[in-house]
């Protein structure tokens, strides 16, 4: 018997026998899989006899039969729940070449890099580039990753740097409208995160599981990814370089990498989240952690912290609070709690109709509300935190003791963004307010959290901001102008307490643009209907509307008509 070490995890062999279950016990082997079906061969022992040896032994055994590289989605699936249960694999079939197959289109589909993956085939002895090539889900990806050196030789019509929710929402918009144009998208994450979740997930109402997919499951059919990042744009060559020196050629360029989120802005705080009672929501692994913190908090002090805008959902910070205190409130806890909100703007929302049923909140939960207070530093081992005068006219330092914080991070564009000839003099990306399209380079565009314009950063905008970017593209690709104008729309479902949000909507200029009538849903009051858009309804939407190019309620309006909103 030869057993082949795969991975950390999973190990292959040829067929094995039932006198060779010992020493694969000796092995610590603790779930056998069988990807070779009944009756191959006549001296072919049953896997139903294998299985009652095997678990005699304490082994369990699987049974995942399949021939050549046939291997389905249902196939791969099984084989990521067996993985997803981190005991160690042994897969077998008449040779180990079907079970190699199984792991490289399972590691292959969960976001490893492809060549690496072929490499271990090869190493071990195996072939995995047919079984590969052949699975469907890969197919439309298989030829840009697996021979990267073709991508320069390549121009595309789009490229699309960013695969989050702009990136991803507006390649499938682009493909709708016209699936023979060539699309790359770069990205160099495997998992796209439904980030306004996570304020859902801080709050114990969404599990952190739920907010994430594997990007290559989300990637449009006939879109080609390449999973690098972009390190230098060269827009005068139309091209882009990537990390590994490769440059990629395009016809039209759409920028829409997100933020970063900048941590070592504020002195100790990385080397003390998700301990000593520090936590945020703006991190998928942190999230969790804010639940605990406020389950398990029944007296103390407890601190929300807003850095200085812009920032990706505006709200998200005081929403943090909000959840938190509703809570507490119906723990009965809440008047045991010093509850505070240090916010380094002026306002408590941007959008004055919003604010009074806001600031009742803030008064429900007895929160002390700061005003131009800027979080720069904490010492996490002593629960302090430190604050200074967000707009430089006073140095005093504030110093704050904590049982719980929960910080938002300042935020920056990307260093291949804020460092190119593609920004503004803030380091923003440069575009025209309404048709998206870059100030002075007529083939780039730009959507999401890093473009210059003047509203809200959140989903909701890169949701109305897609249809828009894919139609004007298309008609400079015919050779026209851009025909379709964005009017600043944003929304942010600001979640008052657990049950009820204030659906806000505005576009420039602070204009309240609601979606629904007054009768059906105000949303300048706190309703039980809101919440359920965004519990229940916005996440589908997300995942199989706006990341599929179904643009519902965001229809593109025509340039004209926005302009003549804009100026009544």
């Amino acid at each position: 018997m030869n057993v082949n070490n795969i991975s950390d995890l999973v190990s292959i062999s040829k067929q094995i026998h039932i006198s060779d279950l010992a020493l694969i016990k000796s092995l610590n082997f603790e779930v056998i899989v069988c990807n070779r079906p009944d009756g191959e061969a006549l001296n072919q022992p049953s896997f139903s006899e294998i299985q009652e040896a095997a678990q005699a032994l304490g082994i369990d055994a699987v049974y995942v039969p399949f021939k050549g590289t046939l291997i389905t989605e249902e196939i791969v699936q099984q084989f990521e729940t067996l993985l997803d249960g981190n005991k160690k694999i042994l897969a077998y079939c008449r040779t180990g070449n079907r079970s190699c197959n199984l792991w490289a289109t399972t590691a292959a589909a969960r976001g490893q890099e492809i060549n690496a993956i072929i490499s271990t085939g090869v190493e071990h002895g195996y072939d995995v580039r047919r079984s590969l090539e052949t699975y469907a889900p890969l197919s439309n990806q298989m030829t840009q990753i697996v021979n990267p050196q073709s991508l320069a030789k390549k121009r595309y019509d789009v490229v699309v740097v960013g695969g989050g929710s702009a990136g991803i929402a507006v390649s499938a918009s682009l493909m709708k409208r016209d699936s023979s144009i060539s699309i790359a998208i770069i990205e160099p994450a495997t998992e796209h995160y439904y980030q306004p979740g996570w304020t859902m997930v801080g709050g114990g109402v969404f599990t952190p599981e739920s907010t994430k997919r594997n990007t290559r499951k989300l990637i449009p059919k006939g879109a080609s990814w390449i999973k690098q990042s972009v390190v230098e744009f060269f827009p005068g060559d139309d091209k882009v370089k990537l990390d590994d020196g490769q440059e990629v050629l395009y016809k039209q360029l759409v920028v829409c990498p997100g933020l970063v989120l900048n941590w070592n802005a504020i002195e100790g705080l990385e080397e003390t989240l998700g301990k000593n009672g520090v936590t945020s929501n703006y991190r998928y692994d942190l999230a969790p952690y804010t639940w605990k913190l406020v389950n398990e908090l029944n007296e103390g002090k407890a601190l929300f912290t807003q850095p200085p805008m812009p920032i990706k959902c505006a709200g998200a910070p005081q929403k943090a609070l909000y959840l938190s205190a509703s809570h507490w409130h119906k723990k009965g806890v809440l008047k045991n709690i010093d509850l505070h909100f240090f916010n380094a703007g002026k306002v408590l929302f941007g959008v004055d109709a919003y604010v009074p049923a806001l600031k009742k909140y803030m008064e429900k939960y007895q929160a002390s509300v700061h005003f131009s207070y800027q979080l720069f530093k904490i010492d996490g081992a002593s629960k302090l935190a430190y604050f200074r005068s967000a707009d430089g006219k006073d140095d005093t330092v504030t110093t704050e003791h904590f049982d719980m914080i929960h910080v938002c991070p300042p935020q920056t564009t990307p260093d291949f963004v804020s460092k190119s000839q593609l920004t503004d003099s803030s380091g923003w990306l440069d575009v025209n307010l309404y048709t998206l399209r870059h100030s002075s380079f007529k083939n780039v565009w730009g959507l999401g959290d890093v473009i210059n314009t003047p509203n809200a950063k959140t989903m909701a905008a890169a949701r109305k901001q897609a249809p828009v970017v894919a139609e004007n593209i298309l008609s400079v690709l015919h050779g026209g102008e851009p025909r379709y104008g964005y009017d600043g729309y944003g929304s942010c479902p600001l979640t008052v307490e657990n049950g009820k949000v204030i659906l806000a909507e505005f576009s420039y200029g602070g204009n309240i643009t609601p979606t629904f009538p007054d009768w059906l849903l105000n949303g300048k009051q706190p309703t039980s209907l809101a919440w359920f858009f965004k519990k229940c309804l916005l996440p589908k939407f997300y995942w199989h509307a706006m990341l599929k190019g179904r643009e519902i309620l965001a229809k593109p309006t025509s340039l004209s008509t926005v302009m003549k909103s804009m100026n009544s």
